[in-house]
């Protein structure tokens, strides 16, 4: 019997230990992984370009910073943003993209849809169960814990559902400049379930941009590195249809070339490429033509572009500079804009607190002040208030 007892309370034991090491050590240890720095900080640039850097409304339009459970209200000593360090390097407005499903051996030339790696990082996490079995309800439950963390920050981070919102923001800024705010943006349109009632139902938890595809194709469309990489579909139009009566914005990252076209032949509403590199400087699948990028900015839309290796080609801040400078070449200035893809699975050279490193190097690349104050913010701000 003493030794059935000794055996009980050792798988007990073990257990415990194992479901504490899931729930509280795998999480964070897989976000420190996968969010990783080329160059730790602290950064430092000179005094000049650091007042300078401080002047600006500083604006970026991506990062999956809500996929990985960490709560955003507390400084963290990994990953690349959270609220103190927000406010720390004066960024007024972040877009906060939401991932609901990416496939085992994710890659950017093919992906099919019949794996998850999300559903094992949602129960580690503790997310609802009936987030487990959804793609909806876990698009649902991030925007929930943005809406837990914004009631949490005592007014310091707040949601930006409309134009008036937006305006009051950054009325609030000009007294307080330790203030954020945040936008709701799905990515991949597979979190609809193939139901246009879902896209409502995102509409009303706050989301205002859909990307229309991830890394696999979709009921919606292809994918650039789905398997068939198709346009837009007829489920797609009825998307775009109601999601433009709505004011919510499309997002036409990892989309495959022929959903590109379909959807700018289609759309009625400036479009955004959220963060992307250009293949003029680093030649890559996932990466916009000049005709596209042309394209993009004829419907007066916005390109964000990317900080990582696959969307520069590099690992400096100087490749970042270069591709921003090869876009506005095309499309000129008013059209691009910060896309960092902070958090986003992928190592960056800094974390958001090395965002004034940029300031040199653009001017180095020819920036004037005035290109500089739109690619770093302004031109996000101003894009919003036209399209909210």
């Amino acid at each position: 019997m003493n030794q059935i007892k000794k055996i009980f309370f050792f798988v007990l034991g073990l257990l415990l230990v194992s479901i504490t090491l899931f729930r509280f050590i795998v999480p964070p240890w897989i976000a420190w992984d996968k969010n990783r720095v080329e160059f730790s900080p602290p950064y430092s640039i000179s005094t000049e370009s650091q007042q300078f850097y401080h002047s600006l409304t500083i604006a970026d339009l991506h990062a999956d910073t809500l996929l990985w459970g960490r709560n955003i209200l507390n400084r963290s000593s990994f990953g690349h943003i959270d609220v103190p360090r927000l406010i720390d390097t004066n960024v007024a407005l972040q877009v906060f993209s939401v991932v609901t499903k990416t496939p085992k051996g994710l890659n950017i030339k093919s992906n099919n849809d019949k794996s998850d790696n999300i559903t094992l990082l949602a129960l580690a996490q503790g997310w609802p169960w009936k987030s487990l079995g959804s793609l909806n309800e876990r698009a649902l439950y991030q925007a929930q814990q943005l809406k837990v963390f914004a009631d949490e920050s005592g007014g310091q981070l707040t949601i930006i559902k409309s134009r008036e919102d937006l305006e009051n923001h950054l009325s609030l800024r000009k007294q307080n400049n330790s203030l954020v705010a945040g936008i709701l943006s799905l990515e991949g349109a597979h979190a609809l379930e193939g139901d246009l009632q879902n896209l409502t139902k995102l509409y009303d938890a706050g989301y205002r941009l859909i990307g229309l595809t991830h890394f696999f194709d979709n009921e919606v469309g292809g994918s650039a590195h789905g398997l068939d990489k198709n346009g837009l579909t007829e489920f797609g139009r009825k998307v775009i249809e109601q999601a433009q009566n709505n004011h919510m914005l499309i997002d036409l990252s990892h989309a495959s070339s022929k959903l590109i076209s379909d959807v700018i032949n289609i759309t009625t509403q400036p479009v955004i490429v959220s963060h992307t590199g250009v293949k003029g400087t680093c030649d890559r699948s996932r990466n916009l033509t000049d005709e596209q990028i042309r394209t993009v900015a004829a419907t007066g839309g916005l390109i964000g572009i990317g900080f990582w290796p696959i969307a520069v080609c590099g690992k400096t801040v100087k490749d970042i500079a270069r591709a921003a400078r090869y876009a506005k070449d095309i499309a000129g200035i008013e059209h691009i804009a910060l896309g960092s893809d902070f958090d986003g699975a992928v190592s960056l050279p800094f974390d958001v607190t090395g965002l004034p490193l940029l300031i040199e190097v653009l001017q180095k690349e020819g920036f004037s002040e005035r290109e500089i104050r739109l690619f770093m913010g302004e031109n996000i701000v101003n894009f919003f208030m036209k399209t909210l």
